[in-house]
């Protein structure tokens, strides 16, 4: 899977720098029609996404995945599950999408409509994978799905590369005090 996820990173050509990094939250009720387009980002909006904002006292958690990765596929349903059960407590869910960018009309936007997915979506677009994996995780080799959860304070509380067990992530998350 790292072969792949490398050799995605290297087929995007273009590196795109975007002043937002997220759509804004959106409720689960809303009408996949209506949920914001997926949004590229670069190296230093992945970095923006990851980086604690001390005014923003949400846990964040991110889920790296693809539209030509199985097991991505087979965990989405619960992570959109997760989303709409946690989101309306306060936790901060964007999902980052390691597709091609030429994929994102054909591919991404009809998966996330499909799934009811209501999360904030961005597709990363860099030329090299290495900084990327290593500014998220220095322990991360690319391996997806991979999702990471940082508590209030920007620190990485749960990371699970694969496919994610929902109850260990709920888990995760209700340490965290989300909504209590």
């Amino acid at each position: 899977m790292h072969l792949r996820l490398f050799i995605l990173f290297i087929g995007l050509a273009v590196a795109c720098s975007l002043a937002g990094v997220a759509a804004p939250a959106q409720s689960n009720g809303v009408p996949a029609a209506e949920i914001a387009g997926v949004r590229e980002i670069d190296l230093d909006g992945l970095k923006k996404l990851i980086q604690h904002d001390p005014k923003d006292a949400r846990p964040l958690l991110i889920n790296f995945w693809a539209t030509w990765c199985d097991s991505c596929r087979e965990e989405f349903p619960d992570l959109v599950k997760i989303d709409a059960d946690y989101r309306v407590k306060g936790l901060n869910f964007v999902a980052v999408s390691l597709d091609d960018v030429a994929d994102i009309k054909s591919k991404v936007e009809p998966f996330l409509k499909e799934m009811k997915a209501a999360m904030p979506v961005v597709l990363l677009n860099v030329n090299d994978p290495e900084p990327a994996i290593h500014t998220v995780d220095p322990t991360w080799q690319g391996d997806m799905p991979a999702t990471f959860l940082y508590d209030k304070d920007g620190k990485v509380v749960f990371k699970h590369f694969g496919r994610i067990k929902p109850d260990e992530l709920r888990s995760a998350i209700d340490k965290l005090a989300v909504g209590k």
